[in-house]
C-alpha cells in the first residue's frame, strides 16, 4: 500500500474506534431508528452542501441515484439501525466481536458479485483478526447469554452484516462506473436517513430529540466524523485496493475502542486482551503489505 493509502487506512480506523463509545450517548430517551435518521439525514445535508458550494457534478441518471438509494438502505440506514438495536442489549464488545465477520462477507460478496479473487493471505489475515477481536473481548463473550432476547438482537446483528457487506460491494461497483463518492455519499446518506424516518412513522414510534449536551454532540460527532469523513475516506480506499482488504478496518476499530474505553470507563487489560492484539497486528500487516490490484475491485 502507498503511503496514502495508509493514511486513508488509518483516518476511518480512529474514528470508527472512537465511534463505539459515543454511539452509547445516542441511546436511552431517543429510539435507535430514529436516531440512525437525524444521523444520516444531518450528515447528508452537511455534505451535500459542500458539493453544491465546491462546484461538484450533481446531476446524475435515475439508474445512478437508485443506486445511491441502494447505498443509503444498505451502509447508512439499515445497517446502522441493527447496530444501534443491538447495543440496546448486547454490549459493545460483543456487537464488535459479531461485526468483525463482516470480513467474511466482503470476501464473499466481492468474489461472487464482482468477480474478485479469493486470496489466501486475506482469509488467513481475516482468521487472525476475528480471533484477535474474540480475545480482545472474552469476557463479554462469556457472559453472554442465548435468551429469547439476545437470539433476536444477534439476527438483527447478522442482518446488519449482510447490508453493510452489500453497501461495501455496492460502492466499490459504483466507482467501477465513475459515480464520484462524495456526491454518492451525500445523496445515499440522504436517502438512507429519509428512509428510516419514514420506517419511524410506519412503526408509529414516538417523535422526539434529546436536547442534552451529550446528545447533541454525539449527534454532530457521529455525523461529521464517524459519517462523512470516515466514510468518504474508506470507501475512496475501498474503491482503491479492494473491498476484501479494505474492510479489515472493521477488526481494527474494536482494538481502538478498547484504548478509549481504558481512558474513559476504566477498561482493564490482561493476558487475552494483549494476545487479541498481537493476532490483529498480526494479521494487519498481512493485509497491509499486500499491492493494490485495481483489477480485483
Amino acid at each position: 500500500m502507498t503511503t496514502r493509502q495508509l493514511i486513508f487506512f488509518a483516518i476511518p480506523s480512529l474514528i470508527w474506534g472512537s465511534t463505539w463509545y459515543v454511539i452509547k450517548f445516542q441511546l436511552g430517551t431517543v429510539d435507535p431508528l430514529l436516531s440512525v435518521a437525524y444521523r444520516f439525514i444531518l450528515a447528508g445535508l452537511i455534505l451535500l452542501s459542500f458539493c453544491l458550494a465546491t462546484g461538484k457534478r450533481m446531476k446524475f441518471s435515475l439508474k445512478e441515484h437508485f443506486l445511491m438509494l441502494l447505498l443509503g438502505l444498505s451502509l447508512f440506514g439499515i445497517n446502522y439501525w441493527f447496530v444501534y438495536k443491538a447495543e440496546t442489549v448486547l454490549t459493545s464488545g460483543v456487537v464488535a466481536v459479531i461485526f468483525s465477520l463482516i470480513i467474511f462477507f466482503n470476501i464473499f460478496f466481492n468474489a461472487i458479485l464482482l468477480k474478485g479473487k479469493i486470496k489466501k493471505d486475506v482469509v488467513f489475515a481475516a482468521l487472525l483478526g476475528v480471533t484477535g477481536t474474540a480475545l480482545l473481548f472474552k469476557n463479554e463473550l462469556k457472559s453472554f447469554n442465548l435468551n429469547g432476547e439476545d437470539i433476536l438482537i444477534l439476527l438483527f446483528c447478522l442482518g446488519g452484516l449482510v447490508f453493510a457487506s452489500l453497501g461495501n460491494i455496492l460502492s466499490a461497483y459504483k466507482q467501477k462506473r465513475n459515480i464520484p463518492v462524495l456526491q454518492s455519499n451525500a445523496f445515499g446518506m440522504i436517502y438512507g436517513g429519509v428512509s428510516m424516518f419514514l420506517a419511524v412513522l410506519i412503526l408509529g414510534k414516538p417523535l422526539i430529540f434529546d436536547y442534552s449536551a451529550e446528545y447533541i454532540s454525539s449527534l454532530i460527532y457521529l455525523s461529521v466524523f464517524g459519517s462523512i469523513i470516515a466514510f468518504s475516506v474508506y470507501l475512496k480506499l475501498l474503491g482503491e485496493i479492494g473491498p476484501d482488504r479494505s474492510i479489515y478496518i472493521a477488526l481494527i476499530t474494536p482494538a481502538i475502542a478498547l484504548v478509549v474505553s481504558t481512558i474513559f470507563e476504566g477498561y482493564r487489560w490482561d493476558v487475552f486482551a494483549f494476545s487479541g492484539i498481537a493476532f490483529l497486528f498480526a494479521g494487519n500487516f498481512l493485509v497491509l503489505r499486500f499491492k493494490t490490484q485495481k483489477s480485483t475491485v
